[in-house]
């Protein structure tokens, strides 16, 4: 087997995160690899923020936690906030969708998602882990409004990054024969 492929069947997302989070040119070159995504007509329909340091950390937490009803209890606010806590560094992946005769926004959104992907198999492969993360947090329109996304963007997940504190157990994975089959039969 190659390396892409051992990294790909050793992945695993780790949700125990701690400092160092990844360093300028780890995610340089990260990026580069995230760019490599299937892109129908190099729309290049992605963008991504990378949030890191107490302050910035802190910000995204009162950003999620600001999406509960003015009744919610202060421990529903709570946990929000501590969701953008658990990793040093959070990278929020954003589809890009651009007005194209021949791609329509949802092939857009796969390209992106694919991106952040790759993101994380660079990552995991210079020796980070990772988690990627969605929920309802990534479909809330005051998240995307305070995050700075255009009506014509959607979050695709949050990245989670950071060195791994503790390797979780293994979880199974099917074999293919469980989800693969031939057409027409």
């Amino acid at each position: 087997m190659t390396a892409v492929i051992d990294a790909m069947l050793n992945r695993s997302s780790e949700p125990r995160l701690e400092t160092p989070a990844p360093d300028a040119d780890t995610l340089e070159k990260a990026f580069a690899c995230a760019a490599r995504a299937p892109d129908h007509a190099l729309l290049r329909p992605w963008r991504y923020l990378v949030i890191e340091g107490d302050d910035a950390l802190s910000a995204l937490g009162d950003l999620f936690a600001s999406t509960c009803e003015s009744d919610a209890p202060d421990k529903a606010r709570e946990k929000l906030r501590k969701k953008a806590q658990r990793a040093p560094m959070v990278i929020v992946g954003i589809a890009s969708h651009h007005n194209h005769p021949k791609v329509p926004e949802i092939e857009q959104t796969m390209s992106a998602a694919v991106g952040m992907g790759y993101l994380l198999l660079a990552l995991e492969d210079a020796g980070f882990g990772g988690m990627w993360r969605t929920g309802s947090l990534a479909y809330h329109p005051d998240v995307a409004r305070g995050l700075g996304l255009s009506d014509e963007e959607i979050i695709t997940g949050f990245l989670y990054a950071g060195s791994v504190s503790s390797n979780k157990p293994p979880v199974p994975r099917p074999q293919p024969s469980e989800f693969v089959s031939r057409w027409p039969q």
